[in-house]
């Protein structure tokens, strides 16, 4: 009886590892996959003075271009 109780308790114990560790990897793995890739370049905005809405729909940046965001990148995104 008593050996049947820490044989459970063993097993109980042992399995918390497991699945802590599944756990987390299936949490960094949701934090991995979750993230886009940037499409806006504030380095163009602190470069021309401009706000990034001067070239993109999106007054934040990024998205689609206005027609100047187009001659913009068109130029080699100099002004």
């Amino acid at each position: 009886m008593i050996s049947r109780i820490c044989n459970q308790v063993r097993r109980a114990v042992l399995s918390v590892p497991v699945v802590l560790a599944g756990a987390v990897l299936a949490s960094l793995g949701a934090v991995i996959f979750s993230f886009s890739p940037a499409n806006a370049k504030p380095e163009f905005s602190a470069q021309t003075k401009l706000p990034c809405g001067q070239c993109h729909t999106n007054p934040a940046g990024g998205g689609k271009l206005k027609s100047f965001g187009e001659k913009f990148k068109a130029n080699g995104n100099k002004l």
